[in-house]
This record gives structure tokens, sequence and C-alpha cells, in this order.
């Protein structure tokens, strides 16, 4: 079985407020601890995957902030406080300064983080 806190999990994006640190947890899971300032908007960085939108599925919950996920089928809101799946085909945007630890399947997440940097730069 594995652990980890926020702190020693290693960062994997950081730039312009936005922070994310991710770990193998076992089970070909991945844990990460996201921080989105307000107005952060990651559409621009999915652009290139399908339907332009996330393709890795997310189980989590909002620790802070208030979060627009944009979907096919519409915009959903998630508040602090609140656990949350978030299935293949989302683009998260920030309506208020937010944090979130989410666990999703390692392979997926992986391709969307590497597809995320590779439009960062």
């Amino acid at each position: 079985m594995t652990a980890t806190t926020r702190n020693d999990t290693p960062v994997a994006i950081e730039g312009g407020g936005v922070e994310l640190r991710m770990r193998d947890v076992g089970g070909d899971m991945t844990v990460a601890f996201a921080r989105l300032p307000q107005g952060t908007d990651m559409a621009p960085l999915l652009t290139g995957q399908p339907d332009g939108l996330c393709q890795c599925p997310h189980w989590g919950y909002l620790l802070k902030g208030r979060l627009k996920m944009r979907t096919a089928s519409g915009d959903e809101i998630y508040e602090a406080g609140e656990a949350f799946y978030w299935a293949p085909g989302h683009a998260p945007q920030a309506l208020e300064d937010c944090e979130y630890v989410d666990f999703s399947p390692t392979k997926e997440f992986n391709e969307v983080i590497d597809h995320v940097k590779a439009h960062m730069s």
C-alpha cells in the first residue's frame, strides 16, 4: 500500500499560480493534488485532444473554490465540499481559487499531462 501527502508529492506542472502534484499510488492509479487560481481555463492546453477535452476519468474531492467543468453535454458547476466523478470528455475552468485532490488511471492521466506540458511550452 502507498500513502502520500501533498507536500511529499512531486510537482508535475507549475506556473501562473497553477500547481499539479502527482504520484502513482498503486493499483494503476495516480493521486493528484491540484491548485488552480481563479480564471484558470485548461481548455487551450487540451487543444488536439479528442473534442479538445481531457479524456481521462477522475474521482476526487473539491477542497476549496468553485469550478466549471465544460463537457460535450453542457457545463457543470462543482463547489468546495463536493466529491466528484469527472468522466472522460471535460475541460475545467476555475471560477474561484480552487484546490482539489483526485484519483485517476495512471496511464490515461500521464498521456493527458504529457499533452498539457507540451502545450505549455
